[in-house]
């Protein structure tokens, strides 16, 4: 079963009266439990693809549709041609997605714990769920770090604590955006490993974006992109 369809994903962006094509024309599908790299030089629109596959922005035409719910279907440039509303996306976000990305983002003020659950802060019914929380910083090995600050975490614990916030919500999808950029070849085998991990024995959908091309071996398909088209082989 396909858990992502992208069809026909165009993306432009006005530059005075000329227009820049980041996505042109783009068309695939993710089958649900795969990991699927992408892969480009900087600018081939990679990071583009990935927040329109994540529903963090909107095609300017296309369609898209995650676990055979079309999100988007806009084919003439008219917003409100889109499925959602801001909110509702939002919605979709939480339930489909969890997100990685390579400057981890953690807020230096909360502790691991406080960040590892600000996805679920933000529902209107937040319980902590201490089972899962405690269940997933045990498989990430970061457990004994709950109370502590980012500050006093290494490089490698960080994108732990990055992967967990990610998790908290048990996501069907995880897009991981340059996960081992910041990372030495020790820490990079190692969340190479735990992402490895989540496909095979929790069957998360892993959609990697990497330079990395070791890394982005790891997965089942790769796309390569060349000036916002895939590139064909």
């Amino acid at each position: 079963m396909n858990i992502v369809e992208a069809n026909n994903l165009v993306k432009i962006y006005a530059r005075g009266s000329e227009k820049i094509y980041a996505l042109n024309n783009i068309s695939f599908s993710i089958k649900k439990g795969e990991i699927v790299s992408v892969i480009g030089q900087s600018g081939s629109g990679k990071t583009t693809l990935v927040n329109v596959l994540g529903c963090l922005d909107n095609p300017s035409i296309g369609s898209l549709k995650i676990d055979g719910q079309e999100i988007f279907k806009n084919t003439d440039f008219v917003k409100e041609n889109l499925k959602f509303s801001e909110i509702e996306l939002t919605k979709i976000r939480r339930k489909f997605f969890g997100y990685i990305f390579q400057k981890f983002f953690l807020i230096p003020t909360l502790t691991v714990k406080e960040n590892i659950l600000l996805p679920s802060v933000f529902q209107k019914q937040f319980i902590v769920d201490e089972k899962r929380l405690n269940d997933i910083t045990e498989m990430l090995g970061i457990s004994k770090r709950q109370n502590h600050l980012p500050s006093q975490l290494s490089g490698g614990e960080m994108q732990r604590v990055a992967i967990a916030r990610a998790l908290i919500n048990n996501p069907q999808i995880l897009i991981a955006d340059e996960p081992t950029g910041n990372l030495d070849s020790k820490r990079s085998s190692e969340i190479q490993e735990l992402l490895l991990n989540l496909n095979k024995n929790h069957n998360i959908t892993i959609i990697l974006v990497t330079h990395n091309l070791e890394l982005a071996k790891i997965g089942n398909s790769i796309i390569e992109l060349f000036d916002g088209q895939i590139k064909k082989n």
